[in-house]
């Protein structure tokens, strides 16, 4: 017993000594944003490439569109935002953004799920170097229309981000949008 008394003594007036340094975190700045790369905040021709869609895990069609419903859906929300002029090769393209629509299965509580991704690539017209990458998640839904409409709330969110890459802050109309 008097050993126990003994431990947490100890323990009690080692523990504020412990808790009043600041953790690493704490004592670490905030790092300054990195550059874009310039091709992409420069760039006003660009190439929408279709990098596909797999979003048929267990043999059903998951999502209304078909396979290229994330390249008609980014194409469209890009063309109307208007800020690029949207070339059909990559040839004269300053930028290559690609589009993939993806449905990787996992395990959740012994339950096959679905995790819906679209993945955006930035790619340098030039040397094809990867430059950004973006990756939004569609909330899995049991009813097709209920995925439809998760999908469109991932794409603007996919398309937001774009926006938001690109636009410095200043120029951004609204952040809500």
């Amino acid at each position: 017993m008097r050993t126990l008394i003994l431990r947490l003594a100890l323990f009690a007036c080692v523990l504020p000594a412990v808790s009043a340094q600041p953790s690493q975190a704490q004592q670490a700045k905030s790092a300054d944003p990195a550059p874009i790369p310039t091709q992409i905040a420069t760039a006003k021709k660009v190439f929408i490439a279709n990098a596909g869609g797999e979003c048929s895990p267990f043999g059903d069609t998951e999502f209304t569109g078909g396979p290229d419903l994330a390249y008609n859906e980014f194409f469209s929300a890009v063309k109307k935002w208007g800020h690029f002029t949207l070339l059909t090769t990559p040839a004269d393209a300053d930028l290559v953004m690609e589009i993939h629509f993806t449905c990787p299965v996992y395990l959740d509580e012994n339950k096959q799920q679905v995790d819906a991704q679209l993945r955006l690539v930035f790619l340098d017209s030039k040397t094809r170097i990867l430059l950004w990458a973006i990756t939004e998640h569609s909330q899995s839904a049991i009813l097709q229309g209920n995925r439809d409409k998760e999908f469109g709330f991932a794409m603007a969110r996919l398309v937001r981000d774009v926006k938001s890459l690109v636009l410095p802050a200043a120029e951004q109309p609204n952040a809500n949008k």
